[in-house]
């Protein structure tokens, strides 16, 4: 595996998009149905989102008994693939109490970083919806990197790390993205030139390659177990389905 340095303190040992998690889900017997849980009077799960000691943000029932997380990449294509297709359909499941959603930033390079620095910035409250839009816009915020004898490459690699990180969130349209819906240019850049925010980032995902051994993104993990070969939302709902939801 190999490691690929993003300008901070040490290089972190990182995982590809769309690797070993991202084939045929292997079949398990069913469990029985669980139990929904209504969300308090005048609220939704869907709405209900809080940022975890993880590092991650949950979306659903705090006591679901059906707990999902994705570790993603947002420059992954097979993660912005499952957004596309799997986001609405399992929010269904998560309506019902029985499932809740935690997505958690895997960093597989530079842009990585500033792109879930400037995603986590407005908060708990829209994290989702940017995530969402974030994913669909992929392909052209991608589009926007430097071409082969851009200046900008050797401008950026004369930057400190952390002014780097800013400088590439920026040519590749994050700090704009944001901006367009609803973080204001000041918030955005104080984001994006958080260096604990960025050492939280880079050691949440430490943690979660450690803890999972994480070998592709997605990777999924259901009640504590990683989802092997699956990386896809037909995958994801049999596996939901097979724990009860």
């Amino acid at each position: 595996m190999k490691r690929i340095a993003i300008g901070l303190v040490s290089a972190l040992a990182l995982a590809s998009c769309g690797g070993d998690n991202a084939g045929n889900n292997s079949s398990a017997a069913p469990a029985a149905p669980v139990a929904g849980a209504s969300a308090p009077a005048g609220t939704a799960w869907v709405d209900t989102v809080v940022k975890t000691p993880e590092g991650g943000f949950r979306m659903g029932n705090p006591d679901a008994p059906i707990k999902l997380i994705e570790y993603g990449s947002r420059t992954c294509g097979h993660c912005a693939n499952f957004a596309v297709t799997g986001m609405e359909p399992l929010k269904a499941y998560i309506a019902t109490g029985k499932v809740s959603f935690e997505f958690r930033d895997f960093l597989l390079n530079q842009i990585d970083v500033g792109a879930a620095l400037a995603g986590q910035c407005a908060g708990p409250g829209p994290f989702f919806p940017i995530l969402d839009q974030m994913f669909a816009e992929q392909q052209t915020l991608m589009s926007n990197g430097p071409k082969q004898g851009d200046p900008f490459i050797q401008q950026v690699e004369a930057m400190a790390p952390q002014q780097r990180i800013g400088a590439v969130a920026e040519k590749f349209g994050y700090l704009a993205f944001v901006q367009q819906r609803g973080v204001p240019e000041a918030q955005a850049r104080a984001c994006l030139a958080d260096a604990a925010a960025t050492d939280a980032l880079v050691k949440a995902a430490e943690a979660g390659q450690k803890k999972y051994n994480i070998s592709g993104t997605p990777t999924f993990i259901l009640n504590d177990k990683v989802l092997e070969n699956t990386g896809t939302w037909p995958q994801v709902e049999a596996a939901l389905k097979a724990a009860g939801a």
